[in-house]
């Protein structure tokens, strides 16, 4: 099997879409001697900021000289990069090697898995292969239904933060989604709360703990200050440790960085030791992707993945704080099915200009729609037939004005307008 043939296998069964359960991973992992269950893992689940949240602790460990692996979704650009050992993203022909040992035997059950879990199991498999020592495994959608939640004893649990989102699967209020994210605590494990001022939503948590008999530790609880944040990072204090750097840009890492600690506070008890030296070094050194990333310095070009209420406050809140006082571009798509006209609401007193695209998505906005709801919000906006026209439009008015650009969307539009960027010699 070739690296092409192996994503085409893996895509082939995206149409059987998401069906929630544990049976079809707990055959397959099965018929495949169970791999899971000669790893140690970090589960990590939450509605945002579990990918930064996982990319901080594998760095960390990395850096602590852990073989990890992260497991991870979605892609930016690579589909690689969602099976990454020691930082890096599983080769091609590795990919091509492991699925070919999943196939036959996904392609013999009688309930085929779906797309999310035949990945789980090329992802399992392989860290084993590959000898992880810690593997940090972020869930797909949800938790208590999850694919990744085949997991039988892990390190310790981490639940980041719930807001609404995918309410169709996973409950109309944060006390149900909530209780379906709190599924993936296991007896004994420690659980990491990394949500700030949700009292609902720690209530169930902190609920589902205690059943647990596991541990519970909630990052707000201890003290946290930034002391500054600006286009190189944000500088905090968060208990006893003084003046962290943190690279990662975006109002909302501070806090996604206390949940990291909050985790290796009781990392001891299970084994697992870093010191502050090695912690400082992990904490600088993570880098991820297409959350609030400066891609370009001139003209200044920041790319976020937000496409969700939560999220969007996120970037509304982190260009006010970078940007106070002074209106931005922003460069924006969205799927039909979301909460446009309150991402709208949300971002319109800080748009000075819109310039909207249609990605390649079958529930994708078509970009004129969308740039009239803007103009509806009294913000000047034009829609664009392709992502290159509106990316070349939106990085002129850049130069021309220097304002801020803003890229704001779902993480796969993130690929498309850098390939765009990178064609027009922006970004290399």
């Amino acid at each position: 099997m070739t690296y092409r043939e192996a994503v085409d296998y893996i895509h082939s069964v995206a149409w059987k879409g998401s069906r929630p359960g544990l049976s079809r991973i707990t055959e397959l992992l099965s018929l495949l001697g169970n791999p899971e269950n000669d790893l140690r893992f970090i589960h990590i689940a939450g509605t945002n900021g579990k990918g930064s949240t996982s990319a901080m602790t594998e760095s960390i460990l990395r850096a602590a000289g852990y073989r990890t692996g992260l497991f991870v979704s979605p892609y930016i650009k690579s589909f690689n990069e969602r099976i990454c050992f020691c930082g890096k993203p599983i080769e091609d022909e590795m990919l091509a090697a492991v699925t070919a040992t999943v196939r036959p035997m996904a392609d013999s059950m009688a309930d085929a898995p779906t797309e999310f879990e035949l990945i789980t199991a090329i992802g399992l498999l392989y860290f084993k292969q590959m000898g992880c020592d810690v593997v940090v495994l972020e869930t797909g959608m949800g938790g208590r239904l999850d694919s990744t939640n085949v997991i039988k004893n892990p390190l310790a649990t981490v639940i980041t933060g719930i807001a609404l989102d995918h309410t169709e699967f996973l409950g109309d209020t944060v006390e149900k989604i909530a209780k379906e994210k709190a599924g993936i605590i296991k007896p004994h494990a420690p659980v990491i709360f990394g949500g700030r001022d949700n009292s609902a939503a720690r209530a169930v948590i902190e609920a589902a703990a205690k059943e647990a008999d596991a541990l519970f530790v909630a990052a707000e609880d201890t003290p946290m200050t930034v002391k500054s944040t600006d286009l190189s990072g944000t500088v905090l204090d968060w208990g006893r440790y003084k003046n962290l750097h943190l690279p990662l840009l975006g109002t909302y890492q501070p806090q996604n960085l206390a949940t990291v600690l909050a985790l290796f506070s009781v990392l001891p008890t299970r084994g697992i030791s870093v010191d502050e030296d090695t912690l400082r070094k992990g904490i600088a050194e993570v880098r991820w992707r297409g959350r609030f990333e400066r891609v370009s310095q001139k003209p200044l070009i920041i790319c976020d993945g937000a496409h969700n209420p939560e999220g969007i406050a996120a970037a509304a809140a982190g260009i006010r704080t970078y940007f106070p006082n002074q209106k931005v571009l922003l460069l924006t798509a969205v799927m039909a099915d979301k909460d446009y006209r309150g991402m709208v609401e949300a971002l319109s007193p800080l748009a000075e200009e819109v310039f909207t695209l249609t990605p390649n998505n079958p529930r994708a906005l078509p970009a004129a729609d969308f740039a009239a709801v803007w103009q509806a919000y009294g913000v000047p906006a034009t829609g664009f037939d392709t992502t290159d026209a509106a990316v070349g439009a939106a990085v002129a008015a850049a130069s021309v004005s220097g304002k801020p650009l803003f890229s704001l969307g779902s993480l796969y539009m993130y690929a498309e307008v850098t390939e765009a960027l990178e064609m027009l010699g922006i970004i290399k």
